[in-house]
């Protein structure tokens, strides 16, 4: 199941990220899980619309975690 989506804009509609809420609350036990994994997707569908690697989005990124 998809935890976010890239839905990118055209014309005069802006590019839309959208996390699933229900998908990730599924994944995460505690809120520190919860925060890591939205950093996470948050940081992967940043670095996939700009084109570059997570980890130059952020230096936290880790594909391990």
């Amino acid at each position: 199941m998809p935890l976010a989506s890239l839905v990118r804009g055209h014309g005069a509609q802006p590019t839309r990220l959208v996390l699933f809420r229900r998908p990730i609350e599924h994944r995460c036990e505690t809120r520190g899980d919860l925060e890591a994994l939205v950093l996470t997707v948050l940081v992967e569908q940043v670095a996939e619309l700009l084109g570059m690697d997570a980890e130059d989005v952020d230096p936290r990124y880790s594909s391990d975690d």
